[in-house]
């Protein structure tokens, strides 16, 4: 059977291709330096996850789309340039926040991922975990990046650490997979709910038999299935 040859692309296309290949990849979200001690290592940030939901938009019924509007206790339509912040106190009064007054509270800006301690993996609850993040190797940082992640896999470590990106300062877990740097953001203890503040009872002992029998249950969903 005779073969056809393939026609050879030109370079400008080959160039074309690339390109619009690099700008399909995601763009890292923060950029900075991971540093204990005196390890210092650039790194950059990227989501670990990403959302397949469609967003949906508001519609009038002739199809247009709404716009949210604010409006006070009175009904009287207000501008953006109107508005103001306030913060609530016990009472149900409002103590009025400026701009200037937000300015003062940021966290100083800092492109350190300062790493304050290590702890084992396991001893993190995963009700603390919030969002995944992956730590990659700026250019040139291959070979200390490597190093690290693959000695905290070893040990099984995670770090704990803080950093601020877009004004605001985050608790995060440093962990090591696959030679693989990833930070996830932790939740601090207030806001986590307890038991007792969702009125759960409290435990109970549970007969050894009743144990048995739940034990089956769970084997009998964990054996692998047999495709037919």
């Amino acid at each position: 059977m005779p073969r056809v040859a393939r026609k050879k692309r030109s370079s400008r296309h080959s160039s074309e291709e690339q390109e619009l290949s690099e700008s399909k990849l995601p763009r890292s979200i923060w950029a900075g330096t991971l540093s204990f001690g005196l390890v210092t290592i650039p790194v950059e940030l990227y989501s670990a996850t990403r959302s397949t939901r469609r967003s949906l938009r508001m519609l009038a019924p002739d199809g247009t789309p709404l716009s949210r509007r604010y409006y006070s206790e009175d009904g009287k339509p207000l501008e953006n340039e109107q508005l103001e912040r306030g913060f609530e106190l016990d009472d149900g009064s409002f103590v009025v926040v400026d701009d200037d007054e937000l300015e003062r509270l940021l966290p100083e800006q800092s492109r350190d991922i300062d790493l304050t301690r290590f702890v084992p993996r396991t001893s993190i609850p995963p009700l603390y975990f919030d969002k995944a993040y992956i730590l990659a190797p700026a250019e040139g940082t291959h070979s200390a990046y490597r190093l690290l992640a693959s000695t905290m896999e070893r040990l099984d470590k995670a770090g704990i650490a803080t950093f601020v990106m877009r004004d605001r300062q985050y608790l995060v877990a440093i962990t090591s997979r696959d030679g693989l740097l990833r930070a996830e953001t932790l939740r601090f203890a207030d806001e986590l709910r307890t038991p007792e503040s969702l009125g759960l009872p409290a435990p109970t002992q549970v007969s050894a038999e009743r144990v048995r029998h739940m034990k089956s249950a769970i084997k009998s969903l964990s054996k692998p299935q047999v495709a037919e």
